[in-house]
């Protein structure tokens, strides 16, 4: 990956970003009565800061995909393949239920309902972002995808989840996850020139 692509990948996931904190923000209004707007320049003003909001959850986003790379790069080099996919789908099962149980049962921290919903709604959107992943590449990306859109966005949501405000939740996770599965369904994109190049090469070693 060169600079023009990272610049390339970097402002329209700043784009998917604003988009869904927009279509997050305005659908919490529409849902709890909407905001009483005291002039026309609120008006305009609101969805301002929610595209500002949506631009900072998609930089933490981008901090936390990197974070991924690094993290598949290390655990191919250190564990066999086959290991490496089984110890990401146990940190994906154990990060789902730590959502979804652990927290309720163990700690007492929330009530269940909500932490059920948003970890369903997590499981489902990364068996969704996975299947598609696989039919544009190939078997081997569903763990590693799954693995990022369950166990990293969890990780990436803590701070929020400390809250305890269901609105809040849903105003970053919302933006969060359609940030995370813009960026891992545009990387193969991203890399399949380079990979390309990379086998030309390989197949005419004496080309320029």
């Amino acid at each position: 990956m060169n600079l023009r692509k990272w610049f390339r990948l970097f402002w329209t996931t700043l784009l998917v970003g604003a988009g869904g904190a927009v279509v997050a923000g305005l659908s919490l209004q529409a849902f709890n009565g909407g905001i009483d707007f005291k002039s026309a320049a609120d008006f305009f003003i609101y969805p301002l800061i929610l595209v500002g909001y949506g631009v900072l959850v998609s930089v933490y986003a981008q901090l936390g995909f990197f974070a991924y790379l690094i993290l598949i790069y290390m655990g191919n080099g250190v564990f066999p393949r086959k290991t490496w996919q089984y110890i990401q789908l146990v940190l994906s099962i154990l990060a789902l239920l730590e959502l979804g149980f652990l927290r309720t049962f163990v700690g007492g921290e929330r009530d269940i309902a909500s932490d059920l919903l948003l970890c369903i709604s997590i499981l489902v959107v990364a068996l969704a972002v996975a299947y598609f992943k696989v039919r544009s590449t190939n078997a081997s990306a569903w763990i590693p995808t799954f693995f990022f859109m369950t166990a990293v966005t969890i990780v990436e949501t803590i701070g929020v989840l400390r809250i305890g405000v269901n609105s809040a939740t849903v105003f970053i996770v919302v933006p969060l996850m359609a940030c995370n599965a813009f960026q891992i369904m545009t990387l193969h994109r991203i890399l399949k020139p380079d990979l390309a190049r990379s086998r030309e090469k390989a197949n005419n070693p004496v080309s320029l």
